[in-house]
């Protein structure tokens, strides 16, 4: 299930993530960046929010630049493995999709989110690097915690991309 994509405005988001290059399908290497980032976030006594993956850049012929890990109220230092970093505020479209993480749902709330804002002329913030779009804010926040809601049915996802 889809809610309708709207403009909304959002205030700084910081996190602490993993940024990776991964090929498609990328499942696989989710789990152990988010385990790290949780720990690492525990070890420092800081406190997380939901579970995130912030896409830098989405050509899908090559690997996807991802950032993966989790919410956190205030900027924190990293280190040589864990980025923190924050996206900034801004007018974002966004959309929320509840169903399971796996499978083809969220990648199809994507596309609509996509194809909504091709239908009503919106345009991205991203800027052109040696040929390849790079966002400035795009981002899936995984709401729901698997470990404390077990019907995937009821697991939210809210889709975030800036806008111009």
């Amino acid at each position: 299930m889809l809610t309708e994509p709207k403009i909304e405005r959002r205030k700084k988001q910081y996190y602490a993530a993993i940024r990776m290059a991964v090929p498609i399908p990328f499942g696989k290497y989710l789990e152990p960046a988010y385990t790290e980032v949780h720990n690492w976030l525990e070890q420092k006594g800081v406190s997380s929010g939901p579970a995130i993956i912030r896409y830098l850049t989405t050509d899908m012929s090559k690997e996807l630049d991802i950032e993966v890990g989790f919410t956190v109220d205030k900027a924190i230092k990293g280190n040589d493995r864990i980025i923190t970093d924050f996206l900034p505020a801004g007018n974002y479209a966004t959309l929320t999709y509840t169903g399971s993480y796996k499978g083809k749902g969220v990648y199809k709330a994507n596309v609509a989110i996509i194809e909504w804002a091709q239908t009503n002329k919106i345009k991205w913030s991203i800027t052109k690097k040696k040929g390849v779009e790079c966002w400035d804010g795009r981002v899936e926040i995984y709401l729901t915690d698997p470990a404390k809601e077990k019907d995937t049915k009821k697991f939210k996802t809210e889709l975030a991309f800036m806008v111009k």
